[in-house]
């Protein structure tokens, strides 16, 4: 295809010795040419060999001092080391499908409108154990259940057009130092800029990630929820996302689960009849996942399908407190703040390499503001 465009493919690094060499041995298995993208690998500030184990496969290795500054950070250096028209983020724990780069390529070559893209996990994760294959999982069934224009962004596996990228911002590496919603937050700007994102999930990567209770309920609850939560409340978008996570049955799930947690907290003081109103509000949001829970069934069996139950309606739990713990910070603190040094140095206005984390132009605040603006629609 004559006018394939060139991309960059930037993977953000720390300490990745054990997951790295798999996700970028399957990036060099490509059937997309090698000259049409080049492999940036960002070391951020790892205290392992990363970067000796990426300059085997890197067209560019850039290491980053620690301590980390997390992804968005990492990401952006990235960037500006990379040549190409398309920049596509592969996180250092995901193994691509041979064809994930080339379908990239004839994506963006042929939807000459289109901002952004992601993909999908696929449904073989290799982590072993009920939590990894759970989450793996349940992100696989989202992503294939929602295909088409996408209100975020997902930089695990996804692509945007550097034009779009530069003009958004970047990732916003003044809020987000360590893995969080910084893919989320740039997908809002890129929309508040008129610009289409696609979620194909025909395009598909493999999850390397090994999760564990704690790291559960963590993500869940503090590097998800409660930072998306506060996005929303910042940028005034309560109650008009219609995003992957954000649909109305599900915020009428995760009320039910919370009154039905109640309700079991009321029957060890009043007794059984409170019990059963638990159980009765339960039963709706069993209800409505049934098909979730069929393709549990499909793809591990009924045991395992019946071992996720708990771990699918602490989901909701999790979504409720983070609810909750999101308006509480933001009407007690305020805008999402970075670290105290990070705005110091800023407010010093220090120039040097690397750069201190800095402001995005377009704040969450400015989001309402940019999307009315003339013109600024930037593909």
């Amino acid at each position: 295809m004559a006018d394939r465009p060139f991309l960059s493919v930037v993977v953000p690094a720390y300490n990745g010795t054990r997951v790295l060499p798999q996700a970028l041995a399957a990036l060099a298995a490509s059937d997309l040419p090698r000259e049409h993208w080049e492999l940036i690998v960002v070391d951020d500030g790892s205290s392992d060999d990363t970067a000796a184990l990426a300059a085997v496969w890197a067209d560019a290795v850039v290491r980053l001092p620690g301590p980390p500054h997390g992804p968005a950070y990492g990401r952006n250096r990235g960037v500006e080391a990379a040549l190409g028209d398309v920049l596509v983020f592969v996180d250092a724990d995901v193994c691509v499908r041979s064809d994930t780069l080339r379908r990239f390529a004839e994506l963006f070559s042929i939807e000459r409108d289109l901002a952004a893209a992601f993909g999908s996990y696929d449904a073989k994760p290799p982590a072993s154990g009920l939590i990894s294959q759970y989450r793996n999982l349940l992100h696989h069934y989202h992503h294939q259940r929602n295909p088409g224009d996408a209100e975020t962004f997902w930089a695990g596996c996804g692509a945007v057009r550097r034009a779009a990228f530069m003009h958004a911002g970047k990732f916003d590496e003044w809020h987000y130092n360590r893995p969080s919603i910084e893919d989320i937050e740039l997908g809002h700007r890129l929309r508040a800029r008129g610009g289409r994102i696609a979620l194909r999930p025909e395009i598909q990567c493999s999850h390397l990630k090994r999760w564990t209770l704690y790291s559960m309920l963590r993500t869940d609850l503090l590097d998800r929820g409660v930072p998306w939560m506060r996005l929303l409340l910042h940028e005034g978008r309560m109650g008009s996302m219609q995003s992957l996570n954000l649909k109305l049955q599900e915020k009428i799930n995760t009320a039910l689960v919370g009154l039905a947690l109640l309700c079991a907290v009321l029957a060890l003081r009043f007794g059984a009849v409170w019990l059963a109103a638990a159980a009765v509000l339960l039963l709706p949001v069993l209800g409505t996942s049934l098909d979730l829970y069929r393709f549990f069934v499909r793809q591990r069996g009924l045991l395992f399908a019946l071992g996720v139950l708990p771990l699918h309606l602490a989901y909701y739990v999790l979504n409720g407190f983070s609810a909750v713990l999101g308006w509480l910070m933001h009407h007690w603190f305020g805008e999402l703040a970075p670290p105290a040094e990070v705005q110091a140095f800023h407010e010093v206005g220090v120039s040097r390499w690397p750069p201190v984390p800095a402001r995005s132009p377009w704040g969450a605040r400015g989001l309402a503001h940019l999307a009315e603006r003339p013109g600024g629609d930037v593909r």
